[in-house]
């Protein structure tokens, strides 16, 4: 099963997204935004970071 992103309202009334593995584990949060348009754009944003993305590993 995919990943998904949900997108919600926080106590605060800001939106807010999260990354959903396939298994429903969340594996990523994303900051408050105003509107609801703002957060899907924080989405998009992620979506196309990712896809170029490399694995940095600071530990050696």
């Amino acid at each position: 099963m995919a990943g998904k992103f949900e997108v919600y309202e926080d106590k605060a009334g800001k939106y807010r997204f999260r990354l959903k593995a396939g298994n429903g584990e969340i594996v990523a949060v994303g900051e408050a935004y105003e509107t609801k348009a703002a957060c899907i754009k924080g989405t998009e944003a992620v979506q196309r970071a990712a896809a170029e993305a490399v694995l940095k590993d600071l530990t050696a």
